[in-house]
């Protein structure tokens, strides 16, 4: 058995990782199938279906490194499937020991049936470490969110500063996000099943012990046994490209988030530094953000991969002509970017330097501007929200443009000053007086995190030296 785990060696290791690679992988592919060939040989012996005696011969011959995958390959091109070449040389592997045994290969099964039995099997691994590193980015959040609740920065909406906020508040919307992706995840993966219906979904072949042995198949595999096969109803496919395409979106707002604020201009936080990342071939002092371009292309290239899932969501019939051949490649390498995604997020999260330090100096841009809001808010109170905007409005344009701070603009108002007082205009323009109810809500994320069972991340300092 040949084949590389990484198809693409120069960008393969940028764009996914090598569990995703080798759950992906030709011979894991071929070894999904032949698992489903082994279980099914065992089941049908169980149920008096097949001979006892013909089982050792077959699992034996059931490990892909027995296996020539580029030959199998040249054969499914004339097949339509890699399954009907594999029946053919697995039968001829068990021949080779156990004549007798050899007629049993494959018994009342059909091509689909080990595919994509098979295809669950490579799923269950991928998703086991696509949830590793989801914990790992997801603990980091939280651990985020905790430490920089008092962390005041620049709320932006439509790019531009909008009110206070903390980075708190913002990790915690991150780690929101990924919850429930995960939620969607596990979902989609429990709805992951056996395959097993014969030629045309009956398991007419197998008489009236088909159902018996559908479910010795489904316990011997560790798939859950379905109402009935599903060969044509695509569903669970596409439930999980669904799941992996929103999870894409989620994290490329993350890359988007990171990459804004690690510009030179912004500067609030950064991926971690190390030798050879993020440099360029010739400006020394580049310091690129290179998981968040992988976070980014993810969740450009992901759509169009979930969006052919499910158009091929569409099949006739018993069995499908096109629709079911169009996933075989497109589902796996929308799990390969996700999980290169995925991992990226993990480590960037895990060594992100935040610079709490900036990011006040950056509240400070609009000299008070930013807390405009918050003294018409107090002011309305005394004369009313649409005085108090008109009032307030027009010191911001006074205070723009003669480039002065909003607030002593505001203390020669002798009007603003009856209604507030001085001490009153200083407690409004202190950005963690006015980010409402950030804790309140980084509070309830937490718990929902912590009821999830998630571990707490570990230490990590800032820039500004808190931990």
């Amino acid at each position: 058995m040949t084949g590389a785990i990484h198809a693409d060696p120069l960008l393969d290791p940028l764009f996914t990782t090598e569990a995703a690679a080798a759950a992906f992988s030709p011979a894991a592919r071929l070894q999904g199938m032949l698992d489903f060939e082994a279980a099914l040989a065992r089941a049908e012996a169980a149920e008096g279906v097949i001979p006892a005696g013909a089982v050792p011969a077959i699992a034996a011959a059931c490990r892909a490194e027995l296996y020539d995958a580029g030959a199998l390959g040249a054969e499914a091109a004339l097949a339509g499937n890699p399954a009907i070449p594999m029946v053919r040389h697995l039968t001829g592997k068990v021949q080779e020991t156990d004549a007798e045994a050899a007629r049993f290969v494959h018994w009342g099964a059909t091509s689909q049936d080990a595919m994509d039995s098979g295809l669950m099997l490579q799923l269950r691994r991928f998703l086991d470490g696509l949830d590793g590193d989801l914990a790992g980015l997801a603990d980091g959040l939280a651990d985020l969110a905790e430490r920089h609740r008092g962390t005041p920065m620049v709320a932006r909406t439509w790019l531009q500063h909008a009110l206070p906020t903390s980075f708190g508040l913002k990790a915690a919307g991150w780690l929101d996000a990924l919850n429930r992706d995960r939620r969607r995840l596990a979902a989609a993966r429990g709805q992951l099943a056996l395959q097993f219906g014969g030629a045309a979904g009956t398991l007419a072949a197998l008489g009236d012990r088909g159902p018996a042995v559908a479910a010795a198949l489904a316990a011997g595999l560790g798939l859950p046994l379905p109402a009935l096969p599903w060969h044509a109803s695509r569903d669970r496919v596409a439930g999980l490209a669904a799941a992996l395409g929103i999870l894409a979106g989620t994290l490329g707002t993350l890359g988007r988030d990171v990459s804004l604020m690690m510009q030179m201009e912004v500067g609030e936080a950064f991926e971690p530094a190390a030798p050879g990342r993020g440099g360029s071939s010739t400006m020394p002092h580049k310091r690129n953000p290179v998981s968040c371009a992988v976070l980014l292309s993810c969740a450009i290239r992901a759509p169009a991969l979930v969006g052919g899932l499910l158009a091929a969501q569409v099949q006739e019939h018993e069995r499908g002509l096109g629709g079911w051949h169009a996933e075989w490649q497109a589902l796996p390498d929308l799990c390969r970017l996700v999980a290169g995604a995925a991992r990226h997020g993990r480590d960037t999260i895990a060594g992100l330097t935040v610079d709490a330090v900036r990011m006040r100096a950056n509240l400070d841009l609009t000299r008070g501007l930013i807390l405009a809001e918050a003294v018409t808010m107090a002011l309305g109170e005394r004369m009313g929200r649409l005085a108090a905007h008109s009032r307030i409005g027009e010191a911001s344009r006074r205070a723009a443009a003669d480039a002065r701070p909003l607030r002593d603009v505001l203390a020669e108002d002798a009007g603003v000053v009856e209604a507030l007082g001085r001490e009153g205009l200083d407690r409004l323009f202190d950005p963690l007086g006015y980010t409402g109810a950030a804790g309140h809500f980084i509070d309830r994320v937490l718990a929902d995190h912590r009821q999830a069972g998630h571990r707490p991340a570990g230490d990590r300092r800032d820039a500004d030296g808190t931990g």
